[in-house]
Order: C-alpha cells, then sequence, then structure tokens
C-alpha cells in the first residue's frame, strides 16, 4: 500500500450540524495501518489504554448527537501519532507509554516522523482549522470541546477522579461545568492539566481565536460499553448546555 492510499487519518461526521459546539476526538480508535506496521506491540497492547481512549469515542458522539453539533475524529492509533501533541514533542510519537515499551518508536529517523506529521497531524490539525474557520465565516463563535478517556490505574496508583475537566488559558468553561452537580467525582485539572502538555489542540485551535474550549476526561471504566457511553453523554448534556450558556 502507497502513501496515497493511506486510510484518512481524520474523519468528520455531521459536519453542518449547526449546534454551538465543536467536538473533538483524538484519540478515538486504536487502528494500526499496515503501511506504519504494528510498532512492535502485541495484540493485547494494540487494545490497551495506551494505544486509545477507550469509550470516548462513543461518549464523543452521543455528546455531538444531543448538542447537534459536528464531530472530528482521528481515525489512527495516538501510539503511530498522538495528534494532541505537536510534532516536536516526545509524547507524539512516544518511545514509552505508562510502563509499556513502544519498540518502533524507539530512535525514530527523522524521515519517518516527518511522513507521520505530514500524514496524520497536519490533516487532522487541517480539518479542525477548516472546521472553526467556516462557523467564523458565518459570524458563529462555536465552543471547542475535546473528549477523552483515562485509565483507572496509574502506574499501580487507583485514581478516584471519575470526571476530570481541563483547561488552557482560558478557563471560563471549564470552570462553568464544575460548578455543577454532575453526580460524578468531578475535578478540575485531573488527572492532567495543560502543564503536562495535553493542551495541544485548545492552544491551538481555541484559545488564540478566543473561542471558549475544555477538555473532558472521563475514566474508561465509566464508559464500559455502548449503553454506558450513552448514558453518560446523556447525563453530561444538560451540564455543557448550562456551561455554554454561562460563558456566551
Amino acid at each position: 500500500m502507497s502513501d496515497k492510499m493511506l486510510p484518512s487519518p481524520v474523519e468528520i461526521e455531521g459536519a453542518d450540524a449547526p449546534g454551538d459546539a465543536l467536538i473533538i476526538c483524538e484519540h478515538a480508535a486504536n487502528d494500526f495501518p499496515a503501511q506504519y506496521g504494528d510498532l512492535g506491540l502485541s495484540e493485547d497492547e494494540k487494545a490497551a489504554h495506551i494505544a486509545w481512549d477507550p469509550g470516548a469515542l462513543g461518549l464523543a458522539r452521543g455528546l455531538a448527537r444531543n448538542l447537534n453539533a459536528p464531530l472530528v475524529l482521528g481515525t489512527i492509533s495516538r501510539l503511530i501519532y498522538d495528534l494532541n501533541r505537536p510534532p516536536h514533542a516526545p509524547g507524539a510519537m512516544a518511545e514509552t507509554s505508562e510502563i509499556y515499551r513502544i519498540p518502533d518508536n524507539a530512535d525514530l529517523p527523522v524521515a519517518e516522523r516527518l511522513r507521520r506529521t505530514a500524514g496524520i497531524y497536519l490533516p487532522f490539525h487541517n480539518a479542525v482549522a477548516m472546521m472553526v474557520a467556516a462557523r467564523l465565516a458565518l459570524g458563529q463563535r462555536p465552543v471547542v470541546i475535546t473528549v477523552h478517556s483515562f485509565t483507572p490505574v496509574w502506574h499501580g496508583t487507583p485514581r478516584q477522579v471519575e470526571f476530570g475537566v481541563i483547561h488552557d488559558a482560558d478557563d471560563r468553561l471549564a470552570r462553568a461545568i464544575t460548578a455543577q452537580d454532575t453526580g460524578l467525582m468531578t475535578m478540575l485539572n485531573e488527572p492532567y492539566s495543560a502543564a503536562d502538555g495535553v493542551a495541544h489542540m485548545l492552544a491551538t485551535h481555541a484559545t488564540p481565536l478566543g473561542l471558549a474550549n475544555v477538555m473532558l476526561e472521563l475514566r474508561n471504566d465509566l464508559l464500559a460499553d455502548p449503553a454506558a457511553q450513552a448514558a453518560m453523554a446523556d447525563r453530561l448534556t444538560p451540564v455543557l448546555r448550562a456551561a455554554i450558556t454561562a460563558v456566551r
């Protein structure tokens, strides 16, 4: 398969949906296209949380449906390229993730880093930028919401937080969300924060334009199956609607 025949790294669902939000799910899939290989990982490792955000896509689709919003999603494993990291970041093509080594990411040649950046990162971010620009051209100011999940145990330590609400420099939407009763153990800037380098998507496509934005992190044991994902979307939809209204 030539690089020209590679599957698209980005899909857009509901591009013309008129809602106030733009939903983004960078780590929606754990696909390893043949042209990039399996990075030296076992099938179990490719299915693990290191390769994607389990449950995040189902949640993102539910939120997009409920909010009548477009959804931009990544189709390739974040171990090949993490779309929420800039090309110069070590985590963009990580050599290790939690307790796992990623053998074929070790000492990547510059040409391979460039190939992945050109083939995965740039098309995805161009698609997001086009979606934002189109809304702005129509006189709209979309709220940018990225949807992720995290593992209940990290380096052997259980995480008690269930719902993490992360912001970049603009904390308006994040604080409007955490001010409400979500029925979940909800924490601001946990289990990650912008200081951990996780706000690249927001910092690139929302903050410079003054668009309200937030990164949602749900513990993945709460998104174990499609029914749980749909239920979580229904639980969070009124919270997000109220928060969006508060920052308008």
